[in-house]
């Protein structure tokens, strides 16, 4: 039997490839089929391109991981809090914070780094304001007279988002 030409052709050239696939087969294995997409008729092209090229498309695409987000420790998490609360509160002349000063003490044996609102012109009395974090992920607490006034909320807000990794006042 010759190669299948003409006018429906490819209908026959399809059901040669599927019988030599066929377990048992008698007709050998090593037939050409150079040119079937070709042959193929165009209603058969066009269903395979929309089929392939979405998948074409997709695995082009694949998209790069996301973006690390900031280290979760309580270390990473209270080196973030102390250097955006001393450039927002402190440095910028906030009047809330005008009359404290930041005292950080990040190099806890505890296991607790924490920064402090301390007096200004008394760095060795109570503090007013104790920022504190602990673990992997950071569990933060904050506690102090600051925390019980008008300014406790505004605190809490801020030290949330720099745990976050946001930046900025």
């Amino acid at each position: 039997m010759g190669e299948p030409t003409g006018a429906g052709s490819s209908h026959r050239l399809w059901m040669l490839w599927l019988l030599d696939l066929a377990p048992g087969s008698s007709r050998p294995q090593t037939r050409s089929y150079t040119g079937t997409f070709a042959m193929m008729s165009p209603f058969l092209r066009g269903l395979l391109a929309v089929v392939a090229a979405p998948l074409l498309v997709a695995g082009c695409q694949a998209g790069k991981p996301a973006a690390p987000g900031p280290n979760r420790g309580a270390l990473p998490t209270m080196e973030r809090v102390a250097l955006n609360a001393n450039t927002c509160w402190f440095k910028s002349g906030d009047l809330m914070f005008s009359d404290y000063r930041l005292a950080p003490e990040l190099n806890s044996f505890s296991g607790r780094p924490r920064i402090l609102a301390v007096p200004r012109h008394r760095p060795e009395a109570l503090p007013a304001l104790v920022v504190q974090a602990e673990g992997n992920p950071a569990k933060l607490d904050a506690f102090g007279p600051l925390m019980e006034g008008a300014a406790g909320e505004r605190i809490r807000l801020d030290v949330l988002k720099w745990a976050a990794g946001n930046a900025g006042c």
